[in-house]
């Protein structure tokens, strides 16, 4: 284990060095990051799945680097190149770019200017125009005259290529221009021409500067965006007050140029300046603006990503309803709205189309046939698609006389109609055409959002933006993490997970689900965790991950009903031995847990942080750590954006968040925009810490715009 590494990834985390190498030795024996942060936080001082993401991913990005720098000593070696000084900076270069840099001279390379030049024989020429003082440059090329080199200027033009190409592959000056173009560099846009009314979305960018290091991370994405669609041209350029060419004729002529007394072409300094202005514009601006361009395109989706991993978080944490019998709605007009009927358990009972919206208008048919259905399903809850013709169909089920209480939810409609075309969809339910399988899926997601959405692709679930645009690697990466913890951190039903949720679920994954799936089928419902380990390949250390998060509601162990991993039982049994009792009782008596002395209880890899949450998981057997779902009505007299009027105060549901506010479901088909600037009295850095997805908020219309369906939202007191 490179200790170099640890002591990087502590002090970049602010984290100890032994927390570091702890974490990393429990990842290297195939420990998950959820069982890691809720199994051995003795080990790893407590750090939670953000902190144990960084150092997998840091000692991952490490470890590439050595690599590279194994691959770049090589190649350096072969070409008998290395010299002891080398290779020490290599060895002790901790930076990809700075890396590169160093093995920019020796990398190899195609034909260029340069090599030209040099096959020809002008290296000495060029060496001498670089190190030498103040000569006459005309004579000195006249010795490099030939078969090859026809001209005086031919020569000089040769060697002014070399000089070009090797100061531009001097690491040093690199690190100085890269420094200026990242710290003051200005990023402008124009439009192209003949493309003003097709990018009339990018319209703020037609004429656009901003520096790049204050720019904020969607303004970014939107302009490499409008660039890639090839709406806009894009320059990063530095600031006029900084002069990357000074610093070059700086480092490279010294204090030549004011000394010297000669002029034009036969002039050593007037070469040089020609063939720095050369390496600047050729070669060292292009490299150098891409290379910042991309860094700063990798912050901006690095921070865009962490925004759409939370959205996720917030949505696949949302408050489920529970096992309760529901019918589920997904509204249309010209269509009909497709309705199933759903056993507490989720499973499909019935299905029907009704018509009460126009053009068929088939109001009464479509009331007898919903009061039918609710009195032979015993229906108790309705949910209602919140897509087209949804306001109007909750509108409609309002005005039914239902012979008991019947509470109406409306539900995100985003990806349902993913799921219902997918191969999970049609595997479910290979009987029934796409319209049916998105109506159980809206249904579903009420009563679990976390087991139904697993089933669909994060990104059309209508939370992210420039989702398409970001790094499509880190951000199903960060995706998948952010499913894993949700799932891990509710726990999951052994007998009832679908094969999707399983597969979230720590040391599981594909192969082990489908074989869990598949066990289930052909042996019926688990009576025990420690059933588990009869499942094909499902081995020990699967079972040390996997464990801890499956719950058995019913199982012949208590225990197995709770977060407490199999590994402790043992120490729940002392404990309850010890007072005289049951586990059950124990479980059962919260006076009887009081009276547990935990200190009594500590051993050399069971210590206070894990004694804590076993006694949390006792407190709360078989608890869903979700919160409860409430019922939120929007303003009736609102149906489209026609309807608002300046200074309304409504109810809406936060829909999306972003780096620059938060888009919130007012009852209408647009949703209204919530800067940043409106978010409260004081400057708001992070929307995030504001709202949240799916929060119930009020707010206040400051502006309409008709023409674009823009509305503009200031947030309000609830």
């Amino acid at each position: 284990m490179n200790k170099n590494h640890i002591e990087l990834i502590a002090s970049e985390l602010h984290i100890k060095d032994w927390q570091v190498e702890h974490a990393v030795t429990l990842f290297q024996d195939g420990a998950t990051i959820p069982f890691v942060s809720r199994y051995r936080k003795e080990a790893t001082g407590s750090l939670d799945e953000v902190q144990l993401a960084a150092v997998k991913s840091l000692w991952n990005s490490y470890e590439e680097l050595d690599k590279r720098k194994s691959a770049i000593l090589r190649s350096i070696e072969d070409q008998e190149k290395l010299t002891p000084e080398l290779r020490a900076v290599i060895e002790n270069c901790w930076q990809m770019n700075k890396l590169e840099d160093l093995y920019l001279p020796y990398r190899p390379k195609r034909k260029t200017r340069a090599s030209i030049a040099r096959s020809k024989g002008l290296e000495p020429l060029a060496q001498a125009l670089l190190g030498l003082p103040e000569q006459n440059c005309l004579e000195m090329a006249q010795g490099y005259l030939g078969e090859e080199v026809e001209s005086v200027e031919d020569a000089l033009s040769g060697a002014r290529d070399i000089i070009a190409e090797t100061v531009s592959e001097n690491a040093t000056l690199r690190q100085k221009v890269r420094y200026i173009y990242q710290r003051s560099g200005v990023l402008a846009s124009m439009v192209q021409k003949g493309k003003e009314e097709e990018g009339i979305k990018y319209r703020n960018y037609f004429d656009y500067s901003e520096n790049i290091s204050s720019m904020a991370p969607h303004r970014l994405l939107a302009l490499l965006r409008a660039n890639n669609e090839g709406i806009v041209s894009l320059g990063l350029k530095p600031h006029p007050d900084t002069m990357p060419l000074a610093e070059m004729e700086k480092m490279f002529m010294g204090n030549r140029k004011g000394s010297s007394t000669m002029h034009g072409p036969s002039s050593s300094v007037w070469q040089m300046e020609q063939a720095l202005s050369d390496a600047y514009r050729r070669l060292i601006h292009p490299s150098i603006e891409n290379e910042v361009l991309n860094y700063y395109k990798d912050k901006a989706d690095r921070e865009s990503i962490k925004v759409f991993s939370e959205n996720l978080r917030q949505l696949l944490l949302a408050p489920p309803l529970g096992q309760k019998r529901v019918m589920a709605i997904d509204p249309g007009f010209r269509t009909g709205c497709k309705v199933v009927c759903l056993s507490a358990q989720g499973d499909l009972l019935h299905n029907d189309t009704i018509y009460p919206h126009p053009p068929q208008n088939e109001r009464a048919t479509a009331m007898r046939k919903v009061s039918q259905m609710t009195e032979a399903y015993k229906i108790e809850v309705i949910a209602v698609g919140n897509g087209t013709a949804g306001r109007e169909t909750e509108q409609f089920l309002k005005k039914i006389a239902f012979p008991h209480k019947i509470q109406i939810f409306s539900v995100s409609e985003d990806g349902a109609s993913v799921y219902s075309a997918s191969q999970a969809g049609r595997e479910e339910f290979p009987d029934y055409d796409v319209t049916v399988r998105g109506a159980v899926s809206i249904g579903r997601r009420l009563m679990d959002p976390l087991a139904e959405l697993v089933k669909i692709d994060p990104k059309s679930l209508g939370i992210g933006q420039y989702q398409h645009d970001v790094n499509q690697t880190l951000l199903k990466e960060s995706l998948d993490q952010t499913v894993e913890f949700c799932v891990n951190h509710v726990g999951v039903n052994l007998n009832t997970a679908s094969l999707r949720l399983l597969t979230y679920v720590s040391g599981l994954g594909p192969g082990l689900a489908r074989n869990i799936v598949e066990y289930r089928q052909e042996n019926g419902p688990f009576s025990s965790r420690q059933t588990l380990k009869k499942v094909s390949r499902l081995g020990e250390k699967a079972f040390e991950q996997c464990a801890g998060f499956l719950r058995i509601p019913g199982a012949t162990d208590i225990l197995d009903n709770t977060g407490v991993h199999p590994e402790s039982y043992p120490l729940v049994r002392r404990m309850a031995a010890d007072l005289g009792v049951t586990v059950e009782q124990l479980i059962e008596k919260e006076e009887l847990r009081r009276k547990i002395d935990l200190s009594v209880y500590i051993t050399p890899v069971t210590g206070i942080p894990t004694l804590r949450d076993i006694m949390t998981e006792l407190d709360k057997q078989g608890r869903d750590p979700r919160a409860v779902i409430k019922v939120w009505e929007f303003d009736e007299s609102i149906s489209s954006i026609e309807d608002l009027r300046e200074g309304m105060v409504l109810p809406g549901i936060v829909s999306n968040v972003t780096n620059f506010g938060a888009f919130v479901n007012i009852g209408i088909k647009q949703d209204g925009l919530v800067h940043v600037s409106q978010m409260g009295e004081k400057y708001v850095h992070d929307p995030l810490q504001v709202v949240k997805l799916h929060q119930h908020v009020m707010v206040k219309v400051l502006k309409i715009d008709l023409e674009r369906s823009r509305i503009q939202l200031r947030l309000e007191r609830s």
